[in-house]
């Protein structure tokens, strides 16, 4: 961030389990099976009303803030002395605490120490795709990091219809389990002598 705030608890990529609601909360239960989403929805304004963006008004994704939306303060402490929160999400902890538009709710049957990774890297990379990139059916596609954003993001290409997904990573030993989520050739810049969009 610009102006980050210390101390504070790091962690946006989790799953968990609802332990009790604040006041006024009516969508989640104390039990709920829950992904925390750093980019939140109020559900109320443009951005959530639209299609084309999940930019929130409220809670779009702010690295500064370190405090709970409605009066300013922090939930967390040491001594006395207020720990920030990072993101809307703070999951690095046993407990935290988010503003309702922060999770999503999930089947209580699925595996929380699998899921989780929907809660960032899966959704990213695969809504990145599908949802701003949209490349049309038989489109050449090339993804820069195979990463877990960067093999959701060949996910979604594949499940687009892209007839050539070009893998771009440092480590090679990336390119076997790549293609499994998509990718049909692969380039190491490290190989080139130039960029190697050129």
């Amino acid at each position: 961030g610009q102006t980050p705030v210390f101390p504070r608890i790091f962690g946006h990529e989790a799953g968990g389990i609802v332990e009790s609601v604040g006041e006024g909360v009516t969508d989640l239960a104390p039990g709920d099976h829950v992904l925390p989403v750093f980019t939140g929805e109020c559900k109320e304004c443009p951005h959530c009303k639209s299609a084309e963006s999940n930019m929130c008004d409220l809670l779009r994704i702010n690295t500064d803030r370190g405090v709970m939306i409605g009066d300013g303060k922090s939930r967390f402490s040491i001594n006395g002395k207020p720990i920030y929160h990072f993101v809307g999400t703070s999951t690095f902890s046993e407990y935290t605490v988010m503003h309702v538009g922060c999770v999503a709710k999930i089947n209580p049957e699925a595996p929380l120490d699998k899921v989780c990774v929907l809660s960032c890297g899966i959704s990213t990379g695969l809504g990145a795709t599908i949802n701003v990139a949209k490349p049309p059916k038989g489109s050449t596609v090339a993804i820069f990091g195979l990463g877990a954003v960067g093999l959701a993001a060949a996910e979604g290409a594949r499940i687009a219809g892209a007839s050539r997904i070009i893998g771009v990573d440092l480590n090679p030993n990336r390119f076997e389990e790549a293609r499994k989520f998509g990718c049909t050739e692969f380039v190491n810049p490290k190989d080139h002598d130039k960029p190697v969009q050129q």
